[in-house]
């Protein structure tokens, strides 16, 4: 699926996705027009989907983090899903099978900001709130062997 000079694309830019082409060529051992067309390939193939600006959510004043399982009523699943994707401090939600139905996380100010959202979902499905004391592994790139 990958060869090496993907696999060191991929890298370089897991390391640091503002490099330039020339820089990003230079660290893959690669011409500029090479790495440009693997990136498009890579691209076209939906392995690499998006570059994404990584911002602290703490330097914005956003100091409690929170996982919610999201249990709907009988009949109100598309109404959860669509409020789910309305509110902002949910910043990644899953669809996921057992009990609950969805699993968000959220980023928020204070725990009344979590109150009014949690409110807000009340009437339409049940929730279970565990509050992110740290998270241990942050978000990191898949291993490509």
């Amino acid at each position: 699926m990958l060869d090496e000079n993907d696999r060191r694309i991929l890298r370089a830019l897991a390391d640091d996705a503002r490099l330039s082409l020339k820089e990003l060529a230079m660290r893959a051992g690669l011409s500029s027009p090479s790495t440009s067309e693997r990136l498009k390939r890579l691209e076209e193939r939906g392995i690499l989907r998006t570059f994404s600006l990584d911002i602290d959510p703490q330097a914005l004043g956003y100091t409690l983090q929170a996982m919610v399982r999201i249990r709907p009523l009988p009949g109100k699943l598309h109404a959860v899903q669509r409020l789910i994707e309305e509110i902002p401090q949910v910043v990644e939600c899953d669809k996921v099978t057992g009990e609950d139905c969805f699993f968000a996380r959220m980023h928020l100010r204070s725990i009344d900001q979590l109150d009014e959202i949690l409110d807000r979902i009340a009437d339409k499905a049940e929730t279970h709130t565990a509050i992110v004391k740290s998270q241990p592994v942050r978000r990191r790139m898949l291993p490509l062997d």
